[in-house]
């Protein structure tokens, strides 16, 4: 069956990222659950325009003051977009919260639709003006290149999705440990099988906790060794048989394969 699509670093580095000024609840948590308002600062809300009222479609990272990383799939060239920053409550009107317009979207040339499991599902949105970081705006950080987080190591996904299969849409943004699944997991027959490419990052698979429609785009948050947040994954797709199904976790495009490419699109814009 085929998979059901959940509809600089530099830069970011130097003004400080992954540490945000009010910390997220981390204990281990099996089900989702609200977060801390505006502990997961980076997180933004993908916004559509349709019947002249805004909607959330895909979650996503601030990981410049004006570049944002969400998913190839969340992107339709026939929509209007809008970037809400430092939201927490999607239905409120929130001090320190804006909402911010795409310049320019570039999706990864190598991205096909058709073949979501081929990876590529990552794309980059340039915002017409810098965002000013706060207590309830600040950049993520990225994994550095190349890196492999190993088997069951605590992250957690983020998003406003569905929180059930089929089921509405979050007001308030929610949070859920999802440990990675390695690749020599998830690659094995009963879980997502060989063809599973090394770009790609498993998390999840209890099925209990699991990303769905909504948290598109969105990130996989995992600490590093320093103590800062590093968004590991973009959310992807999950099983066509369920959001939340036993042995087929949630799919991530994996950031540190495609530091080059995030480098090069913000250079070259």
């Amino acid at each position: 069956m085929l998979p059901f699509v959940l509809a600089s670093v530099l830069i970011a580095g130097a003004l400080g990222c992954g540490v945000p000024p009010i910390q997220p609840l981390t204990t281990r948590v099996v089900n989702g659950v609200d977060a801390i308002p505006h502990s997961w600062p980076w997180q933004i809300s993908l916004q559509y325009l349709r019947d002249d009222e805004w909607r959330h479609t895909c979650g996503g990272s601030l990981i410049a003051t004006n570049w944002v990383m969400t998913a190839a799939h969340c992107i339709n060239k026939q929509n209007t977009y809008r970037v809400y920053v430092g939201k927490y409550n999607l239905v409120e009107q929130e001090a320190g919260s804006k909402a911010m317009t795409p310049e320019k979207i570039i999706v990864h040339e190598k991205w096909n639709p058709i073949f979501v499991a081929f990876g590529f599902d990552v794309a980059l949105i340039k915002l017409t003006e810098h965002v000013t970081l706060s207590d309830t705006v600040r950049l993520t950080c990225l994994p550095p290149a190349g890196t492999i987080l190993p088997n069951n190591y605590p992250c957690y996904i983020t998003g406003w999705g569905r929180t059930s299969t089929g089921g509405p849409i979050a007001d308030r943004l929610q949070q859920a440990l999802m440990p990675v699944v390695d690749h020599a997991t998830c690659s094995k027959p009963d879980w997502w099988g060989p063809g599973l490419k090394d770009t790609l990052l498993c998390s999840g698979g209890d099925g209990i906790v699991a990303g769905c429609n909504g948290d598109s785009g969105g990130p996989l948050n995992c600490k590093n060794a320093q103590g800062v947040w590093e968004v590991h994954g973009i959310a992807s797709f999950v099983s066509g048989l369920g959001c939340n199904y036993e042995k087929k976790p949630t799919v991530f495009t994996r950031v540190s394969a495609y530091n080059d490419w995030i480098n090069q699109v913000m250079i070259d814009n």
